[in-house]
């Protein structure tokens, strides 16, 4: 039985899952705001249930219907989470949110839509399902990335808006852009001020969803039509294809905006808390909180089970997405009791459902309490994002000891972690919307997370940054031209990796979150894109473009398994000789597809001073720079057809810097 609102021929159907229940009501509302319903339909327990699932066929009824539920519950054993009877409750199986800021209570500030997915022209779209050789993922917020007066897009924060800026994303040179929450989120009041502005901190990352199958409404151009969501997102879907670009969306199965016991009831609570959350088997008037969101998702039960899959299949069928980034997906992998389980039923039905088989699934392989799975991750199929790819990279940018042996694994899709899957399993980055921005990592040595009201106690301790003499901005022309190479190192050594590589929006050309790294609150042009950099910082940006062309170019940097001897050569200073050793500064290497075609040989030296490296001798043709960071733009970097002539024997590589040859 089909659950949510079902539009057929005959009328819509209205379905819903609830093992609590003892009487349920259809609400059907005239107006998003409205306290009120405009007509209430009891459901007989006899003629409209079948097993936990209450039904009722409304043949006057079309797309664009506001609805809701009304559930009374039988009472549950003591010391217990039950569903209850709060008032108006939303579908979880609604496709489209109407949402009433004003409204006196939280389980009135939402209202269910109804929506026939059939109804929209996608004209020949189909997800572009590019091999995760070919991938580059470009991490990106709907609202941030066009929202800045400087995007210049008609609609500044929206679907459309970020559509208007497929053109730059096509000509920088990814592949795939990576969707912030887009499910339906509360947007509404953190409980917190800007301690220093005032302001009322509102929600912004949208890590607290309220419908997971609902495309988020406040990104919509036209807020007043009840099925813009969706035909809105379906449009940004359907031009991001035809743009060549591969649409990922940041899934937050993990728990929701109900929060603990004492938090707002709209949805999951009101029908069934036993079926979607785990409690806890101390105090079962409260729930195990793996999410540090106060609640988790009891996601093996084979209720939610269902769940997850129908919505994921929802999102590829009926939207057309290419993948799914899974937020703190070690929690999907805990059972009942709290505890890992081997083989998390939810997980191995994700990666072998047919559906889902030609996407792309990528894992966040831990939780907020410690589970913590990078390299262990349930299946065969998930990517996962590497945290230690990060943190090996900052670590080494920045000159700590001891990085090198750590490095020389991330090079080649860290076989350390994966060994017995592909590189590509690897999500290699070094910033992402979680943490400093690029520019930041290397401005403040501290974070600066005063404007969300938590007293700088949230956020990353520990980000592996360096100010180069000075926290924060500063219009010291020389501090400046310092800071751009440790950048320019990093983007090299993520984009030279083995592996499947992401970039954080703006960081091409030093988007800035003023030191701030949990902005998850900071809906300003503390998160906001501000484009006008892309002028001052068009070296960056350009250094950034013209490397990830070079990879699509370079056979050897997309290798399908991990490099074999005869593919990869270690070297340190001198041929043959790496320095694994603890105070070791500098890493080179020799790349080739197979022996037979070109060479690529890097170069990389954290030492405070420069270095003579050996370069291997080639009997047929010489070696042509490609690029190298302690250069200014343009001279940084070239096409491999426009490389420059490396005559002698050796190459004096900079201090802090990273230098490619090639030869062809």
């Amino acid at each position: 039985m089909l659950l949510g609102a079902s539009v057929g021929a005959e009328g819509v159907n209205f379905c819903v899952h609830s093992e609590a229940a003892t009487a349920v009501s259809l609400l059907l509302f005239d107006h998003h705001s409205s306290a009120r319903p405009a007509r209430e339909i009891t459901l007989d327990p006899v003629e409209n249930r079948t097993d936990d699932c209450w039904h009722v066929l409304l043949r006057d009824v079309t797309a664009g219907q506001l609805y809701g539920w009304r559930v009374s519950a039988r009472q549950a054993p003591e010391g217990t989470v039950s569903a209850d009877e709060s008032g108006v409750l939303l579908d979880p199986y609604a496709l489209a949110v109407m949402y009433s800021p004003d409204a006196e209570r939280p389980s009135q500030s939402f209202k269910s839509v109804v929506v026939d997915p059939a109804a929209y022209n996608w004209e020949g779209d189909a997800p572009l399902r590019r091999p995760l050789r070919e991938t580059v993922i470009y991490e990106l917020h709907v609202r941030g990335f066009t929202r800045h007066p400087s995007s210049g897009v008609a609609h500044p924060g929206t679907y459309s808006g970020l559509a208007q800026q497929l053109p730059y994303l096509q000509s920088l040179g990814v592949s795939a852009i990576e969707l912030l929450p887009v499910q339906q989120f509360d947007p509404g009041e953190i409980g917190r001020v800007n301690p220093v502005t005032g302001e009322q901190l509102r929600q912004f990352w949208g890590y607290q969803p309220v419908a997971w199958f609902a495309p988020h409404r406040g990104y919509c151009v036209n807020q007043s039509d009840p099925l813009a969501p969706v035909t809105e997102f379906r449009d940004m879907v359907k031009a991001c294809h035809r743009a060549g670009i591969e649409v990922i969306l940041d899934v937050v199965f993990n728990h929701t905006a109900e929060g603990g016991a004492a938090g707002p009831t709209f949805s999951w609570r009101g029908f069934d808390s036993g079926s979607y959350y785990l409690s806890d088997p101390q105090d079962r008037a409260h729930y195990m909180d793996f999410s540090g969101c106060g609640n988790t998702v009891n996601a093996n039960h084979p209720v939610m089970r269902r769940m997850i899959l129908d919505c994921l299949h929802f999102w590829v069928r009926d939207m057309h997405v290419d993948g799914f980034r899974f937020d703190l997906a070690a929690a999907l992998a805990r059972g009942e009791d709290g505890k890992p389980l081997e083989k998390p039923p939810v997980l191995l039905e994700i990666e072998n459902d047919v559906l889902l088989s030609q996407t792309k699934i990528i894992a966040e392989p831990w939780d907020a309490v410690g589970l913590h799975q990078l390299g262990r991750f349930p299946g065969g199929r998930w990517l996962e994002w590497n945290d230690r790819f990060r943190d090996d990279v900052r670590r080494f940018v920045r000159g700590d000891a001891g990085m090198v042996p750590a490095l020389a694994d991330r090079f080649q899709g860290s076989p350390g972690i994966f060994l017995g899957h592909r590189p590509q399993r690897s999500v290699n980055y070094v910033t992402c919307h979680d943490g400093f921005t690029l520019n930041d990592l290397v401005s403040y040595n501290q974070r600066d997370n005063h404007a969300n009201g938590e007293d700088n106690a949230d956020g990353h301790p520990a980000s592996y940054s360096c100010n180069h003499g000075v926290e924060g901005a500063t219009t010291d022309a020389q501090v400046q031209a310092v800071r751009t190479r440790p950048m320019k190192n990093a983007v090299a050594l993520l984009l030279l990796a083995q592996g499947t590589p992401m970039l954080l929006a703006g960081d091409e050309f030093r988007r800035t979150q003023q030191g701030n790294n949990n902005a998850y609150c900071q809906d300003n042009e503390i998160s906001w894109v501000d484009w006008g950099l892309l002028r001052e910082h068009a070296g960056l940006q350009r250094f950034v473009r013209m490397l990830l062309r070079f990879r699509t170019e370079w056979p050897a940097l997309r290798l399908p398994d991990f490099p074999t001897e005869k593919q990869l050569q270690w070297h340190g200073v001198e041929l043959q000789q790496p320095d694994w050793s603890h105070h070791s500064h500098t890493l080179a290497f020799t790349l080739r597809a197979d022996e037979q075609v070109d060479a690529l040989h890097m170069m990389a030296n954290a030492h405070s001073e420069a270095l003579q490296f050996r370069l291997p001798v080639l009997p047929d043709c010489g070696w042509r720079r490609l690029l190298d960071t302690a250069r200014a733009s343009p001279d940084d970097i070239n096409t491999a057809a426009h490389a420059l002539r490396v005559d002698g024997e050796r190459y004096s590589v900079s201090a802090r810097s990273v230098v490619v040859v090639i030869a062809r």
